[in-house]
């Protein structure tokens, strides 16, 4: 009954308040740019006991700052699950220093990070990790679900990233007992998030479109396919010819390639899992790429998104790139007119 109550209450707040901000940079200004370059990493939120930092967020940081450094980088996209166990408290958490703004501190990571929630964030208050978008000048959280819309530099081509709370959308889940998603808390919420999701997809002319959550919708590891994502962003993926859709929440780094989409799970930022349990719950002959190894020190995804194609570089902490991919343009010839 109470949880009937708050969804209700939230339901009756002012559209203002409750629906998503389209986030625009519109334009990456260089004359000499053909290109958008973006770092993508999940499950990077440390531990909730002195020192807030782990081996692997901490080797996973350094090397994000080298390859951003050597071949430059726009943005970071935040994956969730930002601060491990249970999120944060409010907006004056030490947690935000302790386990982001003292560990990412290369020059070149002091860029936009465009940040959305996990589970383990939702176990504490979302709000107050979107209410820090306005004491720090690159975390970037204006809302639960958001938009981005790029423009390749001198070429033409746009590039827009779809943010999603895929717990909002399929409910939390308890990772120490290994459940899935139990059901939205809320499903107005839920609802309004996908009617919004199908919304902008079907109008989007972008010529790379991605889309991104916490949860896989393929995985080989620990947590496996969500079900949830299966039946209700999968469609959308497919319909709509999305680029690729990227995740963590399983915390190592795989690459899925299935009905012309590039399922992206860089979940290995401050935890590795070699686990492959599910490995047979996943289309034949689908899996390109999996790692979760410790030697590895944990790892990343580096895209780069030009006029005809956007590469997707998976890298380990220590130093070198694992494995490398390539998506080509969206087929724009289909769309329809409004």
């Amino acid at each position: 009954m109470a949880l009937t109550l708050v969804c209700i209450l939230m339901a009756a707040i002012p559209v203002a308040y409750c629906y998503p901000t389209i986030f625009q940079d519109l334009e990456l200004s260089s004359k000499n740019r053909t290109s958008v370059k973006f770092l993508a990493v999940g499950d990077w939120g440390g531990v909730s006991f002195p020192p807030y930092v782990t081996p692997v967020e901490k080797a996973t940081a350094r090397e994000m700052g080298i390859v951003a450094t050597q071949m430059g980088a726009d943005f970071v996209l935040a994956l969730g699950d930002n601060f491990y166990y249970t999120g944060v408290d409010s907006v004056d958490s030490p947690r935000f220093e302790d386990t982001f703004e003292s560990v990412y501190t290369a020059k070149s990571l002091r860029i936009p990070w465009y940040v959305l929630a996990g589970n383990h964030d939702h176990a504490g208050n979302v709000r107050a990790q979107i209410e820090y978008s306005h004491k720090s000048n690159r975390w970037r959280f204006p809302y639960y679900y958001y938009e981005l819309n790029f423009r390749i530099p001198n070429t033409g081509k746009t590039l827009s990233i779809i943010m999603l709370d895929t717990v909002m959308l399929c409910g939390n889940s308890d990772d120490f007992s290994d459940e899935k998603p139990r059901g939205p808390l809320c499903a107005v919420d839920a609802n309004r998030q996908l009617t919004w999701l199908q919304d902008r997809m079907a109008k989007s002319k972008a010529d790379f479109l991605l889309v991104a959550g916490h949860y896989p919708v393929w995985s080989v590891s620990k947590h496996g396919p969500t079900e949830c994502l299966l039946q209700r962003l999968r469609p959308l993926l497919i319909k709509y010819k999305a680029t690729a859709y990227l995740c963590g929440h399983d915390h190592n780094l795989q690459y899925i390639k299935e009905s012309d989409v590039g399922y992206v799970v860089s979940g290995a930022g401050n935890f590795l899992d070699p686990d492959v349990r599910h490995w047979h719950h996943v289309p034949n002959d689908t899996v390109k790429f999996f790692t979760g190894e410790a030697s590895t020190l944990g790892g990343f995804v580096y895209a780069e998104v030009t006029e005809d194609k956007m590469i997707v570089t998976f890298n380990q902490a220590k130093g070198m790139s694992l494995y490398r991919t390539v998506l080509p343009r969206r087929d724009t010839a289909w769309f329809s007119q409004p």
